[in-house]
């Protein structure tokens, strides 16, 4: 993984040498470090009354297409808000590096025995007492994703603001 990470960092340098600026590769790369240092994210739903709840989760790793899975009790508010609204947004903040990126897309909670098998951590193991009845998983899978990093010297549009982006 850290081999990963540093052929995706020297890919940024050599884009940085073209002026249109990083490629998607490039930036795809930089979304991932900067998820995978910030070790967790904020889940975002909007309920029926069209207000944001933000908790934070202890995501497994982001896969290659960023999808990105995560645990939760099956009776807790956020797996109501999704199923009522599976348009949700992580957001990942890694302080050392001072940067985040903003992931838009689709929830979805998944509770196949062989998914809960295989997306299960052993610290885990205080918080879901019954593995079948108090443990459920959620399906990320983004529609794009904004990226700020003062590392990367990705700092956003100098009049709007507007960060990086990537469409999937």
């Amino acid at each position: 993984m850290r081999f990963y990470i540093v052929l995706m960092a020297t890919l940024f340098l050599i884009g940085c040498h073209n002026p249109k600026g990083p490629t998607k590769k490039d930036l795809k790369g930089i979304a991932q470090e900067i998820m995978i240092n910030a070790k967790n994210c904020s889940l975002i739903t909007i309920d029926s009354l069209g207000i944001a709840h933000a908790r934070v989760m202890d995501p497994f790793l982001p896969e290659e297409n960023f999808t990105v899975w995560m645990a939760t009790n099956p009776k807790s508010l956020k797996v109501r808000q999704i199923k009522d609204n599976g348009q949700v947004t992580l957001f990942y903040f890694d302080q050392k590096s001072v940067s985040y990126v903003t992931l838009q897309g689709v929830a979805r909670i998944v509770n196949s025995q062989l998914e809960k098998e295989k997306f299960w951590k052993k610290e885990w193991e205080g918080f879901y007492k019954n593995r079948t009845t108090d443990y459920t998983l959620i399906r990320f899978r983004p529609n794009n994703a904004k990226i700020i990093s003062e590392k990367y010297q990705l700092l956003g549009d100098a009049i709007t603001w507007e960060p990086s982006s990537i469409e999937f």
